[in-house]
């Protein structure tokens, strides 16, 4: 039965229209119709986080895009958890202030979901020189919405890994499986583990975070066979899988890791690495560009082995900064053929040529590890970077289903709250002021919350 009703119509002029499918999607396609025929000015605002490829992306946006298309791209830069905060509330309120901003495949789902992403499938259709096909699958799974619809393009991709000092394992006559276990790297850290000598068997985040411990953390929990939730949304931390593999993270850095480990994160363990002070980190995968860098006093002298397991075939990280177009943005063709040329590999050849291919935002497409000039450069990681990125599943990353997207996440916006809240209780439990399993049962209670967010929908 049709009904007569008020509805907004482009750019918000309001139609009374019949509340029909076919009447709404030929109003939806004239919308879309009239903003590609709409003159824009030349002019872009994006927000991004100011992480060091995204600062040389801001220079040579200015000395090569704007050149060659005339179009003026005003940055601002902040720190990850600020841009989180800002890109949350502009995008929500389309408020206008940005055009385009960095966001990671944790929010994309949800902003899709939340109708705050303008959906790029026309564009890339249109724009055949991107090369869509090119982005890796993963990464192509985990910037699409529900509907199937891509709603952000990937500037870098990463999954996660096992770096290890060769050297320090030919002295000891320490061997690294090809496949390593979790068991098997404890028992590696404990013979690796020389405090005498400053070193630790293995840097392991401890720093609170769900961006930081609980990342890690997460992967440890999918392949010992556990879950935050399971498909229907019951939480999961007091479940085997999830306490054994929190006693074991919790063990394992107490035992072998790194000095102060719970103010250790991403970066501290990367400086300990560089430094000698630890024989094993697991981490991203982008790690390995510092560690291979000229001037690196580790420079070939570190192995790489894939995300260890137990009852997964891998247990790998996916996580990328990506780009996402602001759903009421005026300049929308701008703003594509700004994003296509940042994510494009026309853009990894400036920055190999004007930079250096160690410094390529790699990990997104399927090309760049076949490039003999970034091969070269990333002789030393780049096939296992490949692979593990290859291997990685957002949609299935351990032994049951889930009800969400994502490996070391959760992917609803309660996560960072409770990541961040589940993560100090165990660094309480590191720093031994408390047992895994009071700091799981306390978790478990916050973790209910969430999930009674989502069951009764």
């Amino acid at each position: 039965m049709f009904k007569s009703r008020f509805t907004p119509g482009c750019r918000g002029r309001t139609v009374r229209i019949v509340a029909a499918a076919a009447v709404t999607a030929s109003l939806l396609t004239a919308c879309s119709s009239q903003d590609e025929e709409r003159p824009e000015k030349k002019s872009l605002k994006v927000l991004m986080v100011d992480n060091p490829q995204m600062l040389e992306l801001k220079k040579l946006t200015a000395q090569h895009f704007t050149k060659r298309t005339g179009i003026d791209v005003h940055f601002t830069t902040l720190p990850e958890n600020e841009v989180r905060k800002e890109v949350h509330s502009d995008f929500a309120l389309r408020s206008g202030r940005y055009d385009v901003a960095t966001i990671s495949n944790f929010e994309t789902r949800d902003f899709a979901r939340r109708g705050w992403l303008r959906p790029l499938d026309s564009f890339i259709t249109k724009d055949r020189s991107f090369g869509q096909s090119d982005i890796m699958l993963p990464i192509q799974l985990s910037l699409s919405g529900a509907d199937g619809k891509v709603y952000a393009e990937p500037f870098y991709g990463e999954s996660s890994f096992l770096m290890y000092r060769k050297d320090v394992f030919r002295e000891l006559g320490l061997e690294m499986p090809e496949k390593p276990t979790w068991s098997q790297i404890a028992a590696l850290a404990e013979r690796a583990d020389r405090p005498g000598k400053g070193m630790s068997g293995i840097c392991l985040r401890g720093l609170p975070g769900w961006g930081e411990m609980a990342a890690p953390l997460t992967t440890v929990v999918n392949t010992f066979g556990g879950t935050w939730f399971d498909r229907d949304w019951n939480a999961r931390l007091t479940d085997n899988g999830f306490t054994e593999a929190a006693r074991f993270y919790v063990g394992l850095v107490r035992e072998h890791g790194q000095e102060n480990p719970t103010k250790s994160g991403y970066a501290d363990c990367l400086r300990n690495m560089k430094n000698g002070k630890s024989a094993m980190w697991y981490d991203a995968t982008a790690g390995a560009g510092p560690l291979e860098a000229d001037g690196s006093p580790v420079k070939g002298k570190i192995g790489y082995a894939p995300a260890p397991i137990e009852e997964t075939r891998s247990s790998g990280w996916l996580y990328t900064w990506a780009w996402g177009m602001q759903k009421s943005t005026e300049q929308p063709r701008s703003a594509w053929e700004f994003m296509s040329w940042a994510s494009s590999k026309e853009y990894e050849s400036l920055v190999g040529r004007e930079i250096g291919w160690e410094n390529v935002p790699a990990g997104k497409r399927e090309s760049t590890f076949d490039r003999p000039q970034y091969k070269r450069a990333a002789a030393a990681f780049g096939d296992a970077t490949e692979k593990a990125i290859r291997e990685a599943d957002p949609r299935r990353p351990g032994v049951q289903k889930r009800p969400t997207l994502g490996i070391q996440f959760v992917g609803v916006p309660e996560f960072t709250g409770l990541g961040d809240h589940v993560s100090r209780e165990l660094s309480a439990a590191i720093e031994g002021e408390q047992s895994v399993t009071a700091a799981l049962r306390k978790s478990q209670r916050e973790a209910r919350k969430v999930g009674a967010r989502y069951e009764r929908r």
